[in-house]
């Protein structure tokens, strides 16, 4: 048998048959899920399909968490159609008082290393963090899969990216993975696996892994994984007691491009509107004036990212004339923020703290800005009309950009906030 890459084995094991890039397979599904923006189409799908049960009640989840709480009659409605079905079949439901699906979905245990998992939703590639191979589907498949618990693949090629250095003062996770955006562009991975590697992922946390996974979309990736550690292992014990067994890239493993980054000498890095690929150094961008920051999303909305800001604000008070929005990722993550008194850390500094949710970043119901306005975000997109206002401009950046900027009025380097 071929040496395999780590999709290449946990498409192959879920398709019972030896598998190599290129091919086409039905595979069984581990996991998958739908959230409030796209489950009442899986409904509805479903619904036509004529049948009146689910492949596994234990292997679904639906999550309430873009409009969460309802802001109208429309979304109210909606979400009652996902409480009346799930309730109907016995299905799990996470409400609007959980958080965000790419958070409650690994916290709560439901996906582990070498699962297949597909979710209806674009950054169910953040699951590759744990040594997942998930990806995001339309509600019409991701509800083929609801019934069967199958779905067809081509067998993606493989991209290995080793990342080495030591990681400049400043710089996080998402300065890493939007360096790499930078230079891969956003069409640099189409319907690629990326498999993350080298010496600085083995020393990020499990928070800042979910980071690297999370955007890979944005290179237009199927999937991006890293092979699971300790770290992960430590994560799971906690959460589950179903075996698993991790998969691992072979040493021959065939990939279409290998690329290398020496990140110890980068800055921290921001996105420009109104594509993540344009991509810049903060020292092109310092000094730019924001009327709004917002912290939060399944980006980095995690504790680490919360432990960052609070660091950076306190003990300050933000720009009286800017407005600054965090959003815990989870239910349990806000509760850890409590207790270490990280919320009142937030408040104290002029911040508005808001439900766990996605808040802000759909641009639904929280935080749109008005026209012209500009915002700094720790999310993952900043395309025209992404926070709800195609009028507005949107910067990303790191949790430590965001809140350094919060506190000046304007982008600022986080490296000179003393």
């Amino acid at each position: 048998m071929a040496a395999k890459t780590i999709a290449e084995k946990i498409l192959s094991n879920h398709a019972n048959r030896d598998l190599k890039a290129g091919d086409f397979a039905i595979c069984n599904i581990d996991f998958c899920f739908g959230q409030d923006g796209t489950s009442g189409i899986i409904i509805d799908r479903f619904n036509q399909l004529g049948i009146d049960r689910v492949f596994d009640k234990n292997r679904f989840a639906i999550v309430i968490d873009h409009n969460s709480p309802s802001p109208n009659q429309g979304v109210a409605a909606v979400h009652k159609k996902l409480r009346d079905f799930t309730k109907k079949l016995k299905l799990k439901l996470y409400d609007i008082n959980c958080g965000v699906c790419h958070q409650v979905i690994p916290e709560m245990g439901h996906v582990l290393p070498g699962h297949l998992v597909l979710g209806a939703d674009s950054h169910t590639c953040t699951y590759g963090a744990l040594g997942v191979l998930s990806t995001g589907v339309g509600s019409t498949d991701l509800a083929i899969s609801l019934a069967c618990g199958k779905n067809w693949f081509r067998v993606p090629e493989s991209i290995k990216i080793v990342i080495k250095g030591k990681i400049p003062k400043g710089v996080y996770a998402k300065d890493i993975i939007l360096y790499i955006i930078k230079d891969l562009r956003a069409d640099g991975a189409t319907y690629k696996s990326l498999e993350f590697c080298g010496p600085v992922i083995k020393s990020l946390s499990l928070d800042q892994r979910f980071t690297i996974c999370n955007m890979a979309v944005e290179l237009g990736a199927k999937f991006g994984v890293i092979e699971p550690d300790e770290k992960v292992f430590s994560f799971l014990k906690k959460r589950t007691k179903i075996k698993f067994k991790s998969q691992f890239a072979d040493k021959n493993a065939k990939y279409c491009l290998i690329k290398e980054y020496d990140i110890s000498k980068i800055s921290p890095q921001v996105a420009k509107p109104h594509t993540v690929d344009n991509v810049c150094n903060i020292e092109e961008v310092v000094g730019i004036s924001i009327d709004q920051a917002f912290l939060g999303t399944c980006t980095n909305g995690r504790l680490e990212d919360l432990e960052v800001a609070a660091k950076i604000l306190k003990g300050r008070k933000i720009n009286p004339e800017i407005r600054l929005i965090i959003a815990p990722v989870s239910k349990n993550i806000y509760l850890l923020a409590l207790k270490k008194g990280l919320v009142k850390i937030f408040i104290e500094a002029g911040a508005s703290v808001l439900n766990p949710g996605c808040g802000p970043c759909v641009g639904t119901h929280q935080g749109v800005p008005a026209d012209n306005e500009v915002t700094i975000s720790t999310a993952n997109r900043n395309f025209k009309g992404r926070m709800g206002n195609p009028k507005s401009f949107i910067y990303l950046a790191s949790p430590a950009t965001v809140v350094a900027s919060a506190l000046k009025g304007r982008i600022a380097d986080p490296r000179k906030v003393k």
